[in-house]
């Protein structure tokens, strides 16, 4: 008799189980993608300027002018929130609003691969404050880039969207990652936090304080 019931407790068990999966799977949402990059993030580089001159140092000639700045620049170092590329044509600095602003995305981002069950990444941060020096030299092998950018004034960096850092051992689909960063960028971008602008060739997304 006591057999007979703990068998039938058994199965009871395995049949809410059971039921409890089909559940969570009939609840489970599809990943649903951000779609017309270009189209969104189309904030042009008027107003990258205009938002970096009224926040932003007055442009330095070379590295070696950091020290004196006319205002305060903050070293950003690979952490847990983000990882900074090997710089080439910047200086890993920005003014304190910029930090600000760099550190919510990369915090945004890490929250909402978690939210959505995605294995934890961080961004990865491309360029950051150029010199008169460094965009002379970066025009001579990218013909693309400009001579009157907004990142001589510490108030804009590049995100990669083509490349992210793997925090453990799974990895996401790069599509997925490129989404959740666009949905973040986005919800910052409508609260009148920064503008953005979709880099195709770069494979970045270029961002301003506002």
């Amino acid at each position: 008799m006591r057999r007979a019931v703990w068998y039938y407790t058994i199965v009871c068990v395995l049949l809410i189980l059971v039921g409890a999966c089909k559940e969570n799977e009939k609840n489970k949402k599809p990943f649903v993608y951000f779609k017309n990059y270009q189209r969104t993030f189309n904030d042009l580089n008027d107003r990258h300027l205009s938002s970096a001159k009224r926040l932003g140092i007055t442009p330095l000639k070379a590295s070696e002018d950091l020290s004196k700045a006319d205002r305060d620049l903050k070293e950003i170092k690979s952490c847990k929130l983000f990882q900074v590329d090997k710089l080439t044509h910047s200086e890993p600095y920005l003014v304190p609003e910029a930090c600000d602003l760099l550190a919510d995305i990369a915090r945004n981002f890490k929250d909402s691969l978690y939210q959505k069950g995605l294995p934890s990444h961080s961004i990865i941060v491309t360029s950051v404050l150029r010199t008169g020096s460094s965009v002379k030299k970066l025009r001579k092998s990218n013909g693309n880039a400009s001579a009157n950018s907004a990142h001589v004034y510490g108030t804009t960096f590049d995100v990669a969207y083509a490349r992210f850092k793997k925090d453990g051992r799974k990895e996401a689909p790069k599509e997925k990652l490129k989404s959740v960063l666009a949905d973040v960028l986005q919800d910052l971008r409508l609260q009148k936090k920064c503008y953005v602008r979709y880099e195709f060739k770069q494979g970045c997304f270029h961002i301003t304080k506002r």
